[in-house]
């Protein structure tokens, strides 16, 4: 059950599951090794699920209407000489996975080099991520007490502020 929550958790937010999941770890809550396999096999399958995203995409016929058969073929040629490169920025970057890796899918990219590079760097980043936080749990919650209400707040403004936006979105 504590796997599948966690698989489920970075679905939403995968750095914020592997802090938690980290800081869960650290209270003996659950395994190290669990911990880990969990937070490697729920993102996988997020971006494996992003990829599949992009190469539905290509079957919607309005789409069709917008891109020109030569950009789609020259997209394909600059995702394909620069996988590497689009995978491991986008691990790093915040924000870069969901338009990079459905992009991929969209304009076909090998799927089986993708998914190696997403694998190598997934991991890579989950196990430093994990032992940064797993190491810093202690402190963070040590101190977590004093600014309890402070994030609360913060995560209530947060949420009306992206309400805002998505209504004035809607308007646009």
């Amino acid at each position: 059950m504590k796997a599948l929550a966690v698989i489920v958790g970075t679905f939403v937010l995968e750095d914020l599951t592997t802090v938690l999941t980290a800081l869960a770890a650290q209270q003996n809550k659950i395994s190290i090794l669990l911990a880990i396999i969990s937070l490697w096999i729920g993102i996988m399958i997020g971006d494996i699920l992003l990829y599949t995203l992009g190469m539905a995409g290509t079957k919607r016929e309005k789409l069709h209407r917008f891109l020109k058969l030569s950009e789609v073929n020259r997209g394909q040629k600059w995702f394909s000489q620069n996988i590497i490169k689009i995978v491991i920025i986008s691990r790093f970057v915040p924000g870069l996975r969901l338009p990079f890796y459905t992009a991929c899918g969209f304009f076909r990219t090998p799927f089986k080099p993708f998914i190696q590079i997403v694998a190598l760097s997934t991991f890579i980043w989950t196990i430093f991520l994990f032992f940064i936080s797993f190491k810093a749990g202690g402190w963070i919650l040590e101190h977590a007490e004093k600014w309890r209400w402070i994030g609360i707040c913060g995560f209530f403004l947060g949420l009306y502020l992206l309400k805002k936006l998505m209504n004035r979105l809607r308007v646009l």
